[in-house]
């Protein structure tokens, strides 16, 4: 596992560095990479073997608690910082909270700021959900041959403004594949098809947390049934604690404490002894 030193310049493990991912498509390689916002996601990443990981920039020392060695990348919120000092100022905080690189949706001028000071920046391209005003509505986008060069160019501006690396959301497969061969660019896939460097999706989905799944996602859990069953559970037990204390039948014998009969004995004489 290749050892760095993090941006705090204290000695790390990490599953996978800038260097590696960009030598990933050479050597036939690719990654995957979920969300976190905790510690105990974080560990259960790890554990499964996943090499990457997206939190938000406030969450990162969090995350960091719960895995040393994956690769965390920050997502600078677009309400977190607004100024060009106030972004660099946050990105540096996640990256010294254990980030290992930034992901922003903001403008090239950001892109191109944060890289400036060598930070590891990715992009994000295609649908990008806040901005969704601009297509309309939320779908793919580079589903004609006019937005698929229009998508190629941003991803060739991206680059020159010195990212290493783009989300690539909701672009359709054939054209993500043909840009994969165009560009220099860390390409990480999240429903845009399978020929990314890195196939991305939410822990939500993918442990099915949530009623509505994106076409894109696959879920391999249920923790959004299991949940259900546990607040039921909660009400049931609650439930039956009322209605045992109501019939007098908790607490039992079995749930108090005992004095034993020649105590017990003493201790009633002395009471009668203080009545008189």
């Amino acid at each position: 596992m290749p050892r760095i030193y993090d941006w705090t310049a204290r000695e790390a493990e990490r599953t996978v560095t800038v260097a590696d991912l960009r030598a990933a498509r050479k050597a036939g390689k690719r990654y995957t990479q979920v969300t976190a916002d905790t510690a105990d996601e974080a560990a259960a990443a790890e554990e499964a073997g996943i090499e990457m990981l997206v939190t938000r920039a406030p969450n990162v020392a969090a995350v960091r608690a719960g895995s040393k060695r994956l690769f965390i990348t920050a997502a600078l919120g677009f309400t977190d910082a607004a100024t060009q000092d106030d972004i660099l100022r946050t990105a540096l905080r996640a990256l010294t909270d254990g980030a290992d690189a930034v992901i922003t949706a903001r403008g090239m001028a950001t892109v191109s700021m944060l890289a400036a000071e060598d930070i590891p920046v990715m992009g994000h391209l295609g649908l990008v959900p806040r901005k969704s005003t601009w297509v309309g509505r939320l779908r793919a986008f580079g589903k004609n041959a006019e937005e698929a060069l229009e998508l190629f160019n941003r991803f060739r501006r991206l680059e020159d403004a010195g990212a290493f690396a783009v989300e690539c959301e909701l672009v359709p497969a054939r054209v993500m594949a043909a840009i994969q061969q165009r560009t220099g660019l860390v390409t990480v896939s999240l429903g845009s098809g399978a020929s990314a460097d890195v196939i991305f999706l939410f822990t939500a989905d993918i442990c099915g947390e949530e009623e509505r799944r994106p076409r894109h996602a696959r879920a391999y859990g249920d923790l959004r049934a299991l949940r259900q069953r546990i607040k039921q559970d909660r009400v049931n037990a609650l439930r039956a604690f009322r209605t045992d204390v109501e019939s007098n039948s908790f607490p039992g014998f079995s749930e108090v404490a005992a004095i034993g009969d020649d105590e017990y004995g003493a201790f009633m004489r002395a009471l009668e002894e203080t009545r008189r």
